[in-house]
């Protein structure tokens, strides 16, 4: 099922999307990458506000190539999302509304997706370039010593993505296999 969605997205969006479908963002997202997760993570144990509200909003793992001239943006495409796993469930637990990456994510990321009513959402690896063209503005708004992994702040139009883990617990890489093995 194709589905457009406005991010940052609320619960009752989060809700109605499940495994499989094809969705297509507008609006406003986050990146972050392994380093701006681990600084994210210091600055609450610290007791600090992170330097974004993340309530509701969706982090993209992703880290630009630079910006070719006249464009926002280089090259777009995830990261691997399993590099970020020992920081999400705290994040959703926050109240993140949803992940964008590539590849199986783990139980305990799985169980805050549930718990939280978030979702998880895959882009298409190797295809940077291609969604770099869905990227209509980027601003880094944090960490920008970080370079590439620096959280920038995207305006992004009919990003395309797939849900993989949904806020019922179905995920697409485990049904996806059982189809394939059929």
């Amino acid at each position: 099922m194709e589905k457009y969605i406005q991010a940052p997205i609320t619960k009752e969006e989060a809700q109605k999307l499940r495994a499989g479908d094809y969705v297509y963002i507008t609006g406003t997202i986050y990146t972050a990458r392994d380093a701006a997760h681990k600084r994210m993570d210091e600055t609450l144990n610290r007791g600090e506000k992170l330097p974004v509200d993340i309530e509701n909003q969706m982090i993209y793992y992703m880290g630009p190539s630079p910006a070719r001239e006249g464009r926002p943006i280089g090259s777009a495409g995830p990261t691997t999302a399993s590099r970020m796993d020992k920081y999400a469930p705290r994040l959703l637990d926050l109240g993140l509304g949803a992940m964008i990456g590539k590849g199986k994510r783990s139980q305990a990321v799985l169980d805050a997706i549930v718990r939280n009513q978030s979702v998880y959402f895959a882009a298409v690896g190797g295809a940077g370039a291609l969604l770099s063209k869905c990227i209509k503005k980027s601003e880094v708004v944090a960490y920008d010593d970080l370079g590439a992994e620096a959280i920038r702040k995207l305006e992004v139009e009919d990003f395309p993505v797939i849900v993989v883990a949904d806020c019922e617990g179905n995920n697409l890489y485990e049904t996806a296999i059982k189809e394939y093995q059929k």
